[in-house]
């Protein structure tokens, strides 16, 4: 799977494998035919049961809380697997109609606390595009599964604080005391994918995760400084929201700013029409065209500086006559 630094995807590993069930009873069609655009009949879906993950720790020194899972089983309901990952329309190959968590009796986790996993049911059509798809779930050699979610937070295992805050100094896999430390992964919001894949994180797993961590500020940080380096990333609808919405304050500021311009660019123009007559209107216009913002600013500045200085009179104002000269010529016979 691609690392994605930019929203912090992690490979971690999961320890189930792809169960065939192709019984399809007369609910489960119901739940199918929900999304398709016609009545199929159980000769015309194959389906197959898929463990997605569970409450056990990983590779990666983490663990879904039981809560997360139920969160989970809702998330996934409805989304559609694909093929190694890749997120395009050609490359969707079955969908999840029914998901649900269960424990396995007698399992215990390795924190020993009962084992619950998240089980989901999907299907996809019977016809000849899947048919090596088909024959590869059957056979065992497809059954890896690559899923994808969103966490709210990570919770240190040893302090009880969000292991991404300056609360909590500890690491994953150090033991403190004797106790080893993990994350527990909590308050999933999001789902995203889950794909069949050729080779887990870990030699005896069927089921790989990955997750990425929820932050506000630092997380559009991020996106941006990906953007720049021309990064590939993923976004799930929460970042794809933040993102939008940046871009939508981004471009209210650039119009704001337009208007500004075109303000400055209108008093320059005025003002040197009474200070520079001399300059043709056309070419002034011209120049203050390809002006800067803050070229502008002073060009306005100076202008206006410059008519205080050398006080105006009005145009239509007539000069003033001189005053004739005192030649005493009323006094002369």
């Amino acid at each position: 799977m691609n690392r994605d630094k930019t929203v912090k995807n992690k490979n971690t590993a999961l320890a189930d494998t792809i169960a065939s069930e192709h019984t399809v009873t007369d609910d489960e069609l119901a739940l199918i035919n929900k999304y398709t655009r016609r009545q199929f009949t159980s000769d015309e879906v194959y389906v197959f049961s898929v463990v997605l993950c569970d409450n056990d720790i990983d590779r990666d020194y983490e663990r879904f809380t039981v809560e997360a899972l139920f969160e989970l089983e809702k998330l996934f309901v409805g989304k559609t697997g694909i093929l190694d990952h890749n997120p395009s329309a050609s490359n969707q190959t079955a969908r999840i109609f029914d998901c649900k968590v269960e424990a396995v009796a007698g399992k215990k986790t390795k924190t020993g606390d009962d084992y619950f996993r998240l089980t989901a049911r999907a299907y996809m059509p019977k016809s000849e595009q899947n048919s090596e798809l088909i024959l590869s779930l059957d056979s065992g050699i497809t059954k890896e599964v690559s899923v994808g979610c969103a966490v709210g937070k990570t919770v240190c295992s040893i302090c009880s604080e969000d292991m991404s805050s300056h609360l909590c100094s500890h690491k994953k896999g150090e033991s403190y005391n004797g106790n080893l430390c993990y994350g527990m992964l909590c308050e999933p919001y999001d789902a995203y994918e889950w794909s069949f894949v050729a080779v887990p994180a870990q030699p005896k797993a069927g089921v790989i995760k990955s997750y990425k961590k929820k932050t506000e500020v630092t997380s559009l940080t991020e996106i941006l400084k990906a953007l720049e380096t021309k990064e590939t990333i993923t976004l799930d609808s929460h970042q794809s929201e933040k993102l939008c919405g940046y871009i939508a304050q981004l471009k209210e500021k650039a119009q704001q700013g337009e208007m500004y311009c075109e303000q400055l660019r209108k008093s320059i123009l005025s003002l040197t029409a009474v200070a520079e007559p001399d300059i043709p209107y056309n070419a002034m216009a011209g120049v203050v065209k390809k002006m800067s913002i803050d070229e502008l600013v002073q060009f306005e500045k100076y202008y206006k500086g410059k008519l205080r200085r050398k006080p105006l009179s009005p145009q239509l104002c007539s000069e003033k006559k001189a005053v004739a000269e005192f030649k005493n010529n009323e006094f002369k016979i």
